[in-house]
């Protein structure tokens, strides 16, 4: 094998990355290394590309960027007995210490010492990654990689869609960028009886529809309150999964949200905000629930069941498919908004 590969990297503060050439890492005794096949383009890669406030306070540079990946297995550590050589993983993202209480508790998506690929460590754009064997997730070897790649975020949707009854239950995705559109998807595959989505941009409502919401609505043409509540009998919806990030959005929500109902919370603001906790939550009798990645590894195994059922379509959320050299193409969309997700394809199976 060859001792260097390509990386996309971020090696200044400047907008931006580069494609350069680094070392291929070596591994410990309990990784594995990753031939990468394709890669996904988050949001949390588009904070560092742009190097926003929040890059800036976590980022060591330079730093390899990305962590959604699929690939191949190409060497094992000397302990590492769960992967096969060849094997077709992807990556859980959240490498996590396994001896917290909160590890100890099947809680381990909370890990007090978690490390984040792609933000703590060199990540996975490249051609290249090492990974802990523990963090690796085997896939069907016979789905295209530009979709295995895409299912950290998909967890990202499950787990929002699934922290509470979905059978039956009106939904509101809140923010339709490419992992609301898949919680779009879900929320229709496990039973929700009306889906809402919600988003400024017309491309990405157009993207929703495709995924099966019943109504589309933009808050700079329609107010979204007086709409949902005249859909729903003027109770509101059952559950709102708040992808968006906006204080102004969230807020709405908590109006359009029904007594009981359910707030699940995976967008990030940018500044803290003023919620009416006493009128919105305390007197609605509502459930607030905070999202943070994906239950280790449960909310895999229930990606798993979704795509082997033939319930999701990730050929719709994934709209465009790119050379990894067309990377700076792939970040330009995403800024623009005017996508769903975005994979790169980094390189061809070996023969075993």
């Amino acid at each position: 094998m060859h001792t260097r590969m390509k990386t996309i990297s971020k090696l200044t503060s400047d907008v931006g990355a580069t494609m350069i050439e680094r070392e291929i890492p070596e591994i410990g005794d309990d990784d594995i290394l990753v031939k990468t096949l394709a890669v996904s383009v988050c949001g949390t890669d588009v904070h560092i590309y742009e190097y926003n406030r929040w890059a800036k306070s976590r980022i060591r540079l330079p730093q390899i960027m990305g962590h959604e990946l699929a690939g191949q297995v190409v060497k094992l550590g000397k302990n590492v007995t769960s992967v096969n050589l060849g094997d077709i993983v992807s990556a859980e993202t959240h490498i996590v210490c396994g001896e917290c209480e909160f590890c100890k508790s099947g809680n381990a998506h909370i890990c007090i010492n978690t490390s984040i690929l792609g933000v703590d460590r060199d990540g996975a754009f490249s051609e290249y990654v090492a990974i802990p064997a523990k963090n690796a997730w085997i896939n069907n070897p016979d789905i295209d990689p530009a979709y295995l790649c895409v299912q950290e975020p998909l967890g990202n949707a499950i787990h929002t869609v699934l922290s509470g009854a979905t059978q039956g239950k009106s939904f509101a995705i809140v923010g339709c960028g490419p992992i609301g559109v898949m919680a779009v998807d879900v929320a229709k595959a496990v039973g929700a009886s009306k889906v809402f989505a919600i988003d400024l941009n017309d491309y990405r409502l157009d993207l929703a529809k495709k995924l099966g919401a019943d109504v589309c609505l933009n808050p700079k043409t329609q107010d979204v309150i007086s709409e949902v509540l005249n859909q729903t009998d003027g109770l509101g919806v059952d559950v709102v999964c708040e992808m968006s990030g906006s204080g102004i959005a969230m807020n709405q929500a908590f109006k359009y949200l029904k007594k009981g109902g359910r707030m699940s919370i995976l967008g990030l603001p940018d500044h803290p905000f003023t919620i009416d906790v006493a009128n919105d939550i305390v007197f609605k009798g509502v459930t607030v629930n905070g999202i943070t990645g994906r239950r280790i590894m449960e909310t895999w195994q229930q990606g798993k069941e979704l795509i082997d059922a033939g319930k999701l379509h990730l050929e719709t959320a994934v709209t465009h498919i790119l050379p990894f050299e067309d990377f700076k193409q792939a970040f330009d969309l995403m800024i623009s908004g005017n996508c769903g997700k975005i994979v790169l394809r980094v390189g061809e199976k070996e023969e075993r």
